[in-house]
């Protein structure tokens, strides 16, 4: 294994199923020191991670690598039969383990197997470590929570004799305890690794960010903090020079329009002096077509400096688009909302056992409460519970105002439909114009408006749910968010913090990202511990 891990792009391009390029002449090499990955969603960071691990081959150029690559996708899935090991990525070094213990000489099993001779005792620890205490190499995996499946591909991934290592979006279905493991695991590794992440986190401990946008690859030297000042003075430089070059252009335009006027003044004095002058009708003819050629020339010439000045104008119009960010209109609470929004009144908690299956509870109007706890610790059912998806077991569950739920699947009301369509139905009475407002201030603009919802990304997906939520004929008085930032990339993550710090409504939010919690305003938290459901400030 090398010394000096490197992955290497040299002008990549992508190719769409519809013929367009996603990006294209991608250069860029990523050398051992920790690198975090960012871009808006769709912009291809995943299909960049694929081709950097090798999983797909570009339309165009090549992608070189220094050694074995462990590449872990955004959603870990257990085929039918598979056991731990099997996700963990370790089955054929295992079976191969195995063999060498039963006997056999073949050096294909020597050379899968390498030096790690303890590899069944270094699994069954790193499952320790991440917590997973009763599950073994030879547990099946269909047994395994999401949480668990990317804990388990995780331990595989750190095992690995991989030169380099690149994670897919690894925080998305880890709770707060599993976050804290992933960042000190990642600490630790001591070769090459590619982030893919909108975790602010995890991003703070990479030592290089680099940005995937329609205008290409750019890296930025240090953590995230640094990369979000440079960032922040970059869309400032971009609309000052749009502006600079819109200046530019009118004074331009200026100059050429008096240098038409002037020119067809000079034309009008020469053929009154010609008339005048009685000269020969061959001569006023060549002067008519001296008079012809040379305003001909001088138009051409004049359209050329429009055009340049228009590109000009579009190149910085285009900076300036690749570095907008996502917005998200504030929405006005109508209406007058009781004091008791929602109330459990001795409710049994289904699917929960032990202490935090009984919950008495008041949420009034105005709170701003953070669910937290570990995964399966019972937030998700709550939340469904007020949403009216579950039902008690015993007691019950009122909610006194209009709400809007948005679970983690992002559900919309008609899968099929196009995205505009989706809008449409929440808001039937707004107008067109309003509505293709709103999306295009998502990132969903002109043709992506007519695409089927089904065609969008998971971040797309999330931003297209809210807007049907917060967009609704009958505004919500209360919103229920179960991990609505798992999706969004980080401009529309810190969108959805500003829209929620403005919101006047009540809310109640189940996330692990500390950062996204923080950024929205709290008033407190209601946490799922082992002794049940205790308040606790924000």
């Amino acid at each position: 294994m090398t010394t000096t891990p490197f992955l290497t792009l040299e002008r990549v391009s992508w190719q769409l199923p519809d013929g367009r390029l996603l990006f294209s002449d991608l250069d860029a090499t990523f050398d051992a020191r920790p690198t975090g990955l960012v871009g808006r969603n769709g912009v291809g960071k995943s299909v960049l991670a694929q081709l950097l691990a090798g999983r797909l081959a570009p339309a165009r150029g090549r992608c070189l690598r220094s050694g074995p690559v462990a590449w872990l996708p955004q959603q870990v899935d257990a085929p039918p039969g598979a056991r731990v090991v099997d996700l963990a990525g370790l089955g054929g070094a295992f079976a191969a383990l195995q063999r060498i213990e039963q006997g056999s000489s073949d050096t294909a099993d020597f050379e899968v197997l390498g030096d790690r001779w303890q590899l069944r005792e270094q699994l069954q620890a790193e499952l320790e470590r991440m917590q997973l205490h009763g599950v073994s190499a030879e547990t099946p995996a269909h047994r395994l929570s999401g949480g668990q499946r990317m804990r388990v591909a995780l331990a595989g991934a750190f095992l690995s004799a991989a030169d380099f290592l690149i994670l897919d979006e690894p925080s998305n279905h880890l709770d707060a305890e599993g976050r804290r493991q992933l960042r000190e695991q990642l600490r630790r590794w001591p070769r090459g690794l590619l982030l893919v992440s909108h975790d602010r986190g995890l991003l703070d401990d990479m030592q290089c960010i680099v940005e995937l946008s329609p205008l290409g690859l750019r890296s930025h030297g240090g953590n995230y903090a640094f990369y979000a000042a440079r960032s922040a003075e970059q869309r400032q430089a971009a609309v000052d020079t749009l502006q600079q070059r819109r200046h530019a252009r009118r004074q331009g335009e200026r100059a050429l329009r008096e240098q038409q006027e002037q020119r067809e003044r000079r034309a009008a004095r020469g053929n009154r002096q010609a008339a005048q002058g009685n000269q020969a009708p061959i001569l006023l003819g060549r002067q008519k077509q001296w008079a012809q050629a040379s305003a001909g020339k001088a138009h051409l010439q004049r359209q050329q400096q429009r055009e340049r000045l228009d590109e000009h104008v579009r190149q910085a119009a285009a900076d300036v688009a690749a570095a907008a960010p996502v917005v998200l209109l504030p929405v006005a609470a109508t209406g007058t909302v009781p004091e008791r929004v929602a109330v459990l009144e001795e409710a049994v908690l289904p699917f929960i056992e032990g202490p935090r299956a009984r919950l008495d509870w008041v949420l009034r109007r105005g709170e701003r409460l953070a669910l937290t706890g570990r995964n399966g610790s019972g937030k998700s059912v709550l939340l469904k519970l007020l949403a009216g998806r579950l039902q008690p077991l015993a007691g019950s569950a009122q909610v006194n105002v209009p709400w809007a739920w948005l679970d983690q699947h992002m559900a919309l009301p008609l899968p099929q439909a196009t995205v505009m369509a989706q809008l449409r139905h929440a808001n039937p009475v707004m107008d067109e114009a309003d509505l293709r407002t709103r999306l295009a201030l998502l990132g969903l603009e002109g043709a992506r408006a007519q695409q089927p919802a089904a065609a969008l990304s998971g971040g797309e997906r999330m931003k297209l749910a809210l807007a049907c939520a917060l967009y609704a004929e009958r505004p919500p008085q209360l919103l229920l968010l179960d991990e609505p930032a798992n999706h969004l990339d980080l401009e529309a993550t810190q969108a959805l913090e500003a829209l929620l710090r403005a919101w006047p409504g009540t809310l109640l939010v189940a996330a692990h990202d500390e950062a996204f919690l923080r950024g929205i305003g709290l008033t407190g938290r209601l946490h799922a511990g082992a002794g049940g459901w205790h308040r606790l400030p924000a």
